[in-house]
């Protein structure tokens, strides 16, 4: 919106040669990670009141960790805020003619609408069942579909294209063809997922989707900027650069929501905050051609899931237990680890994954 009123609009009538800044995607990135920021800081203690008065709180499982038990009634779906802070700013200062822009945004809020139901059904009941799996699992398979025929589409329009891009050997382009829904589906439904696992300690999820975040916001921009694409040897989209504008904001709200749900928090996210945020990370992964540096980026997404489908599987099929409890951060919770010292031994693990992801760019 500020990208058409200022620069299309405004400068060609004044002149003002200040104005065409405006024009340049890390100007307009830097201003969404700010904009979103404020927005998460100045809003974030009038919603923590709101969530109190409103008694929208934390219900803890009964057989999670005995040292949750003082979290309960904590409010919750926080998630509203970051949507928020990472929206409006993406709104404000992207292009919004870009079709890219539209399907990040609306993916994200599709997955966030199916988070707000899960935690309003658990507020209502006061339980931590909220949607049965097979309707929430449903949903996301729904929207995934929706996605991946829209990207078809443009497919089909020369728009957009159906071949994967792997990191280690990007001599080898396959194209997908048809089978490219099933895999966007895939790819929405176990990020989304993965990132709600995640969500379990005070700041644990946000702080290292933060991270992955920022990792994306660099591949967006190499993705849409012709010399880089070229030199890395990437499918260079060139309206994917706008996508760096929405990462830029998801960077500045997850930062923005730290500030209160780092240990102890003030508020959770809620799955309308973790469900919402893996599938944004998901969706920006396909629209720039980056699916499968997505579990390099996300790697401790990806630990964190594996927990528990390893955990379950070994327990239904041999009646033991791998771990003491999954996710993973539980049980490093139950050996001894303090919390705090669990998220911060999981975000340098975060950065160490982010910053290999980016060193993939030029091995081949």
């Amino acid at each position: 919106m500020l990208y058409h009123l200022l620069f299309q609009l405004v400068y060609p009538r004044t002149g003002l040669t200040v104005l065409n800044v405006t024009r340049y995607i890390t100007f307009r990135t830097a201003a969404a990670t700010l904009s979103a920021l404020a927005i998460s800081l100045v809003f974030g203690p009038w919603l923590i009141r709101k969530l109190r008065e409103f008694q929208i709180g934390q219900v803890i499982r009964a057989e999670g960790p005995q040292t949750h038990r003082p979290k309960a009634g904590t409010p919750t779906m926080g998630g509203l805020l970051i949507l928020t802070a990472a929206l409006v700013p993406t709104l404000l200062w992207a292009d919004l003619t870009n079709v890219y822009v539209w399907i990040a945004v609306l993916t994200t809020v599709g997955f966030g609408a199916i988070g707000f139901a899960d935690d309003y059904l658990k507020i209502v009941r006061r339980s931590h069942h909220g949607l049965l799996p097979r309707y929430k699992m449903g949903f996301q398979v729904l929207i995934g579909l929706v996605v991946g025929v829209v990207l078809l589409v443009l497919a089909h329009e020369g728009a957009y294209n159906t071949r994967l891009v792997f990191p280690f050997f990007k001599r080898i382009i396959p194209d997908l063809g048809w089978w490219y829904l099933p895999f966007a589906v895939f790819v929405l439904a176990a990020e989304s997922n993965a990132v709600n696992l995640t969500d379990g300690l005070d700041g644990l999820a946000i702080s290292v989707f933060a991270i992955a975040a920022a990792a994306y916001t660099a591949l967006a921009y190499v993705t849409g900027h012709r010399v880089f694409a070229e030199y890395l040897l990437l499918v260079r989209f060139p309206q994917a650069a706008e996508l760096t504008v929405f990462c830029g904001a998801l960077v500045g709200a997850s930062l923005g929501f730290l500030w209160y749900n780092s240990y102890p928090a003030e508020i959770f996210m809620g799955d309308v905050g973790s469900l919402a945020l893996g599938a944004a990370l998901g969706i920006v992964a396909i629209l720039i051609k980056q699916e499968l540096l997505l579990p390099i980026v996300g790697g401790v997404f990806v630990a964190e899931a594996l927990s528990v489908i390893i955990q379950v599987t070994s327990f239904k099929l041999t009646g033991q237990r791998v771990f003491k409890m999954a996710p993973i951060h539980h049980h490093f919770e139950l050996i001894g680890w303090s919390e705090p010292k669990v998220i911060t031994r999981f975000l340098i693990v975060a950065v160490i994954f982010a910053l290999f992801s980016l060193t993939t760019l030029k091995l081949r």
